[in-house]
């Protein structure tokens, strides 16, 4: 097992208000990757927090009536109230108002000062108070904020400045000898050309137009300003101190193997933070990876647009674990995101509580049903076996190579890919028709076995992601045979063992009430009435055809052999036909009225010669004919003394 060092970090959460899902997709992330390495062996520590100082948190107290730390305190506890809602396994939450942290931040200050990188001269520029940044003339784009688009305003203050200009060769060579340490590849290239290729101008370290900072030891009219402050978070949280005398974490975990950080901070961290260590004589962390955003619609979220949706919201709604597979899922891995309560129900319904939940739910219950909640030993395999034995076992490295890139979204594919071809595989083996057949119950208990085990295996790499229902499935499964060695070999599960008892993992959901639930309503539901009378008249109407069309026609008697529900479609059934001596297969939309168990051995009419068709993926053969009225439904079959295969005319 690897017992390699993993030091991950967070861009600590900004003490202005409280994150919204966008805000905290970042958290769940790290915590994901973290979760991960300490699943593949790794000694992970994992380290988020609060930046609590600054010009902006200065006025917000103040605007809310309050001292400072006050208003701090609050929204901090506020912040690691929802990282804690997202069941993230963070090992340290870091306050830059913390006594340890803001001791430390003065001596790197006092240090930088006395070697000549920090001097104080006069600052005259623009400044963005929400951003804490300031900027040049050239720098604005129409006047305003380069960065986030708002006001910016002239001010003209005493400052201390540090020479990021006398290490820009040293950082550009960095980034070139280390073809990774900015993440993806776009955001190096927006540093590089438009910062230091330009040539880097000092950096503004100190303000004197507020107080609510860490005071410069050495001149008490200056306090430093938020991102020297903010920045060393990641050495102070460690127990780094600029004399000689860091702590044991520090020495253990330093350098960090990657900072997560939005986009929108990139320049920070990737150069102010990174000159700001070499003049400390401290080693670069070995990656920056700049996320990107998660939007709502083609927005970015924010208070000011008033579409910030929040996460303990979507947790009350939808359940953690789905809220932490739709963010880490739905987040390409260089491009921003999107969120919108119609897709999060789309993705619940069709992966979590079909995919997933399904599979285990139905596996689960046919050991209980068949076998008594005893699992058999694996008998003979066949070629069908040995090709889902064979992916389940390529799963974990196909899993692994994907988080080595930080492609969290891409990861989670490959464990899908696994559970949808279990799915196929219950097609394929077509349990309960074996289940019938006392001499086929050897070969049934092996079947039972692999998908057993391809659950297992599944639930093991689900734990980074979702690990509630991780836990939830192998206590389906009543084993505890997990870590990474367990994936190596196929035979985690133990014959002679018995399962649990099934349970929902997902239940589906109605999109029309859960929208009506959250305040907004389908697209169906806001059109107008007059729209959807003129739609169902239309429906209506039906063009008349002629007896040599309808001659066109061939319908057959068929017996149902088997029904299963469509892996991808909650409104679909797969039904295996028998036609005279020949075996067909057609997807009908019947699941609303019909359980799949209720259909084997019935004498359904079906259209025997309709082109072939794939439906979400599945291929039908043909299509069997029903009644309707009203909301009720029925299959015609009334030629009950006639075989399967009768031609009907």
């Amino acid at each position: 097992m690897n017992k390699e060092k993993y030091y991950i970090t967070t861009a600590i959460a900004y003490t202005s208000g409280k994150p919204h899902i966008g805000n905290t997709y970042e958290i769940v992330l790290a915590d994901s990757i973290a979760r991960f390495k300490r699943l593949a062996g790794y000694d992970v520590f994992f380290q988020t927090g609060t930046d609590e100082h600054g010009q902006k948190i200065e006025l917000k107290a103040e605007e809310a009536g309050v001292e400072p730390q006050q208003f701090v305190d609050g929204v901090a506890a506020e912040i690691k109230r929802i990282w804690d809602i997202m069941n993230t396994s963070y090992d340290k939450f870091i306050r830059t108002t913390d006594a340890d942290h803001k001791e430390v931040v003065q001596k790197i200050f006092k240090k930088l000062y006395d070697q000549g990188d920090i001097y104080k001269d006069e600052y005259e520029g623009w400044y963005c108070t929400p951003d804490e940044s300031f900027y040049t003339e050239g720098q604005l784009v129409d006047g305003k904020c380069p960065d986030c688009g708002r006001e910016v305003y002239k001010t003209k203050e005493e400052a201390y400045f540090f020479k990021l200009s006398k290490y820009a060769d040293r950082l550009m060579k960095h980034i070139e000898d280390n073809p990774h340490f900015i993440q993806p590849e776009s955001r190096k290239n927006e540093m590089i050309n438009n910062f230091l290729k330009p040539g880097l101008q000092d950096l503004c370290v100190s303000r004197t137009s507020f107080k609510w900072g860490v005071p410069v030891t050495f001149d008490e009219n200056h306090v430093i300003y938020v991102w020297i402050d903010a920045l060393s978070n990641y050495i102070t949280g460690l127990g780094y101190t600029p004399d000689g005398e860091c702590g044991e974490l520090f020495k253990k975990y330093w350098p960090a193997d990657v900072h997560l950080i939005g986009k929108d901070i990139l320049r920070f961290h990737t150069l102010y933070w990174p000159i700001m260590l070499m003049a400390l004589d401290v080693e670069l962390p070995k990656q920056v990876f700049g996320h990107p955003w998660l939007l709502v619609g083609d927005g970015k979220m924010s208070k000011s647009r008033g579409n910030v949706i929040y996460a303990d919201f979507l947790v009350e709604h939808f359940g953690v674990d789905a809220v932490r597979y739709f963010v880490l899922h739905e987040m390409p891995f260089a491009n921003d995101g999107t969120i919108t309560y119609e897709l999060l129900i789309e993705r619940i319904n069709s992966e979590l509580a079909n995919i997933l939940g399904n599979l285990v739910n139905r596996t689960v219950t046919m050991v209980n049903k068949y076998f008594d909640g005893n699992i058999l030993p694996q008998g003979e395999l066949e070629a069908i076996d040995r090709e889902l034995i064979e992916l389940a076992l390529a799963t974990p490295g196909n899993v692994n190579a994907k988080m080595d890139e930080l492609k969290v979204a891409d990861s989670i594919d490959e464990i899908f890919k696994l559970l949808r071809r279990s799915n196929k595989y219950i097609d394929e083996t077509m349990p309960w028709v074996l289940g019938k057949d006392e001499t086929k119950k050897e070969r049934l208990g092996t079947v039972l076995y692999n998908l057993l085990e391809s659950i297992r295996i599944a639930a093991v790499l689900l734990e980074p992601y979702l690990p509630e229902t991780s836990e939830k499935i192998m206590k389906q499964l009543n084993t505890e045979v997990k870590g990474w060695d367990s994936l190596e070999e196929f035979n985690g599960i133990k014959a002679g063992d018995k399962v649990g008892t099934p349970e929902i993992l997902f239940s589906r959901l109605d999109a029309k009430k859960k929208l009506a639930e959250l305040g907004g309503e389908t697209e169906e539901a806001e059109k107008p009435k007059e729209e959807k009378k003129e739609q169902k008249n239309k429906k209506k109407e039906k063009e008349e055809i002629s007896i040599d069309d309808f001659a066109k026609l061939d319908m057959r008697l068929a017996e149902v052999l088997s029904a299963e529900k469509h892996p991808d479609a909650d409104k679909l059934l797969v039904i295996q036909l028998k036609v005279g001596e020949e075996k067909r297969q057609v997807v009908s939309g019947i699941a609303k009225w019909y359980a799949p168990e209720d259909l084997v051995g019935k004498q359904v009419v079906m259209v025997y010669n309709l082109a072939p068709v794939k439906l979400r993926g599945v291929e039908s053969q043909g299509m069997i004919l029903a009644a309707t009225k009203g909301k009720k439904l029925t299959l015609v079959s009334t030629l009950e003394e006639f075989k399967d295969g009768a031609k009907i005319s």
